[in-house]
């Protein structure tokens, strides 16, 4: 039999209160058809309060030794208690990332557009001083 540990709802309409239960896992959430209750969960209390998520440490521990698996939501509350380490976060794919080959030409075309403004700029300057030259020369000649 394939055990499951996960949440039971209960409480009224916009009031949830959950049950941490161990069941199989071809029940239905609420179906009652649980092996035992190793903890509570109350959402509607404040995140600081310590009565929000009360867990029962040695039955959920016999219960994990013999195989049962945690769902994500108590998986979080058992790395909040210390009973398990947090999972790991994936590291982002490069798929976002353009392909090597447009990389490349983009490199180039900066490279290139790079190039030519500081040859614009050396000409530009060289234009300047060819034209200072010429005026102190006139003014050379004049005086």
């Amino acid at each position: 039999m394939a055990t499951v540990i996960r949440l039971a709802r209960f409480g009224a309409k916009k009031r949830p209160y959950y049950h941490i239960v161990v069941t199989d896992s071809r029940n239905a959430r609420n179906s009652g058809n649980i092996l035992e209750v190793v903890g509570k969960y109350n959402p509607m209390l404040a995140k600081t309060d310590e009565k929000r998520v009360v867990l029962k440490v040695e039955e959920l521990k016999a219960w994990l030794a013999k195989g049962a698996k945690p769902s994500d939501r108590v998986y979080k509350f058992m790395v909040n208690a210390g009973l398990a380490t947090a999972k790991p976060i994936p590291t982002q794919t490069k798929k976002n990332l353009p392909s090597e080959k447009t990389q490349q030409k983009a490199k180039d075309k900066a490279e290139k557009l790079a190039k030519l403004a500081e040859e614009k700029a050396a000409a530009e300057a060289a234009a300047k001083e060819a034209t200072e030259n010429t005026e102190n020369a006139e003014v050379a000649e004049n005086a």
